[in-house]
């Protein structure tokens, strides 16, 4: 048994997957899947349609919210793109940096450079479901945007709904504490954009994810 106080954050255990220890998401009602780290890192194809497709809609100074470990920054920069990665994840930032990336470590909702000027903000791999207040998300990636630059997002498949989920990170032998995440399916990207001062612009299916490219209203 751990004591108490060296029990992993769920810092700890992200930070662990990423150097390659095998890591699930548990949610509140049991259910368990691998933590998609291969697809962070880009090894699952070296460079597959949807990166590719993200990638292409960035054609400006773009801000990676989020970034883990820095695939869209290092490759935005390959493309001439200016780009910038912020993730909570020290680790995560490290090995942006590694790549040849820039990358700040910082609280997505803290003070950011540029803010109100950027030309293109991401926020896809799942992290719609940063904070579990969705709203409260929308309005900071609002708040970044230039008067006409555009966001773009990733949601879930038709059906998902908006919903909040419990969930915590676990290894084979660690568990991590719960935390609230989000869950919003591309159905309602309309409505919780209006609601932020957004409009969405159009949509983008790649495969069987979902991208919206929203605008300030």
């Amino acid at each position: 048994m751990h004591a108490i106080d060296a029990l992993p954050t769920r810092s700890d255990l992200y930070e662990r997957a990423l150097l390659g220890e095998p890591c699930w998401i548990r949610s509140a009602d049991g259910g368990a899947r691998r933590l998609p780290v291969e697809q962070w890192l880009g090894r699952r194809n070296s460079y597959c349609t949807f990166d590719a497709a993200v990638v292409r809609l960035c054609d400006g100074p773009t801000i990676d919210l989020g970034c883990g470990p820095g695939r869209f920054v290092s490759a935005l920069l390959r493309h001439g793109v200016p780009a910038l990665g912020v993730d909570n994840s020290k680790l995560a930032v490290r090995m942006t940096l590694g790549r040849g990336g820039t990358a700040l470590h910082r609280d997505i909702f803290g003070p950011l450079p540029g803010a109100g000027r950027w030309h293109r903000v991401l926020l896809v791999d799942g992290n719609i479901g940063i904070g579990s207040d969705t709203a409260r998300l929308l309005r900071r990636v609002r708040s970044l945007l230039d008067p006409v630059g555009s966001a773009i997002i990733e949601f879930e498949r038709p059906g998902v709904g908006h919903r909040v989920m419990t969930i915590r990170l676990e290894t084979e032998h660690d568990a991590g504490p719960w935390f609230s995440w989000g869950r919003v399916g591309i159905e309602h990207a309309g409505d919780l954009a209006r609601d932020a001062g957004l409009t969405v612009v159009r949509t983008v299916h790649v495969g069987r994810r979902h991208l919206a490219i929203v605008r300030r209203r």
